[in-house]
């Protein structure tokens, strides 16, 4: 199996964090929430990857953003580089309804509640929801 590079944007507004349910069509992680973001291209950076993933998925250009540190997920192959999105241009909206059925705000409880896509994610964003 190949290995996957991809970029993934932790974005928070007022303690709340963005996500996104995975279309159930997906073949990997379907129905479940997740990140916003994707695979880098050939030649393409991991700031370059972030901006075009963001807008093609989100409709938002990232103006403020840092690198949070990278995750490796054995079982997929996965290799995410995770980056805090703080301050954007536009309003988010769901522009590849075939890659996420709905996306939505949530606090840290919330997300407690829900299916994710990583069960490391409630520790992974309570390290970051208060550190901006």
């Amino acid at each position: 199996m190949a290995h996957h590079e991809v970029v993934a944007a932790l974005i928070i507004q007022s303690n709340m964090i963005l996500l996104g349910q995975r279309s159930p069509t997906r073949a990997f992680y379907p129905n479940v929430w997740d990140l916003f973001g994707g695979h880098m291209e050939p030649g393409e950076g991991q700031p370059e990857t972030l901006v075009r993933e963001l807008r093609e998925e989100l409709g938002i250009t990232p103006l403020q953003w840092k690198y949070l540190e990278t995750i490796h997920e054995a079982s997929h192959q996965l290799t995410a580089h995770l980056y805090l999105v703080t301050a954007w241009a536009g309003v988010p909206n769901n522009r590849q309804p075939e890659e996420h059925s709905v996306i939505g705000w949530f606090s840290l409880e919330q997300i407690k509640q829900i299916q994710l896509a990583d069960p490391s994610y409630p520790m992974l964003f309570a390290r970051y929801l208060n550190s901006k």
